[in-house]
């Protein structure tokens, strides 16, 4: 087995550090985000390995310069059948890591540099289909409010309509995050980048989030305990979005039924999409929604 170099040694420590400290505390707490940052990296790792003869104990900052940057996404595009925005997305997982190795190892910042300077793909946007207040409405009508998972999914698709917040900020959430007997009721998001925004709760998602704490969480819920709990680990651990997915998808069938603009594939984001729309029709500041939504 070669001996490793300092340099590389130094990288895998980085990577190493990157994936497990700054990722989860300064870019999402999100652990889909995080497996994205994760897959790309042992992507051009892998890539450096199989196609550039180039293992890991020999890695060097060269390794991770332009020219071999854009080798990389031509073979993911080519050799894995990656779409544009997937290698997109790829780019940009690189990308933050060499932001973060360039402010760990100054003599490596112009790796930075140069990977910002690769253009993106060209993508073709897909358009999101949206969801009229009609829609919303019918969709809203189909829990079975005589059942306990009923109830939940009831209050859990006013909660993400009526903030728009991103489905793991929503499943993020702990009671202590929920402020329902203030003057001004509310709850506070922590979004990406562990960025907080307060999102004003109108009475009617009030009045169901106050019954579902009664009948899931007691009259003294847990400061710690998950507003939306996973049913097989207890309070402390979230609902999976695989999970909520599925339940949508439940409801939005029996949904399309009543109303064809309910879409069948339904997810959380068309939910948060929808509410975004609707305040825009209602008269809403541009800026304003931006800020609510989390946006830069």
């Amino acid at each position: 087995m070669k001996k490793a170099t300092n340099e590389s040694v130094i990288i895998a420590r980085h990577i190493n550090a990157f994936l497990n400290e700054y990722v989860p505390s300064q870019k999402s707490n999100s652990s889909h985000t995080l497996k994205s940052y994760q897959y790309a990296l042992s992507l051009y790792i892998g890539f450096l390995e199989t196609k550039k003869g180039i293992s890991v104990e020999r890695l060097c900052g060269e390794c991770f310069g332009r020219t071999i940057i854009e080798e990389w996404l031509q073979w993911l595009m080519e050799m894995r059948g990656s779409s544009q925005k997937t290698c997109n997305n790829r780019l940009a997982s690189l990308r933050a890591f060499l932001r973060y190795l360039g402010s760990r190892e100054i003599h490596l910042l112009y790796l930075s540099e140069d990977a910002t300077r690769i253009p993106r793909k060209n993508e073709v946007r897909k358009i999101i289909k949206g969801m009229s207040k009609k829609a919303v409405q019918v969709l809203l009508s189909v829990p079975d409010l005589s059942t306990k998972a009923g109830r939940r999914d009831l209050t859990l698709m006013i909660t993400i309509y009526s903030t728009a917040a991103r489905m793991d900020e929503i499943l993020s959430l702990k009671t202590k995050d929920l402020h329902l007997d203030t003057e001004k009721p509310n709850v506070t998001i922590i979004g990406k980048g562990s960025k907080i925004r307060t999102l004003y709760l109108l009475p009617k998602a009030v009045t169901h989030l106050k019954k579902y704490l009664k009948e899931f969480h007691g009259d003294t819920p847990s400061e710690e305990a998950y507003v939306f709990y996973s049913r097989n680990i207890g309070s402390y651990g979230k609902m999976s979005q695989t999970a909520v997915n599925k339940q949508l998808k439940k409801h939005a069938r029996t949904a399309h039924e009543m109303c064809d603009e309910v879409p069948l594939d339904l997810h959380a984001h068309q939910l948060r999409h929808a509410k975004a729309s609707h305040w825009l029709e209602d008269g809403m500041n541009i800026v304003q929604i931006s800020f609510l939504l989390g946006h830069e």
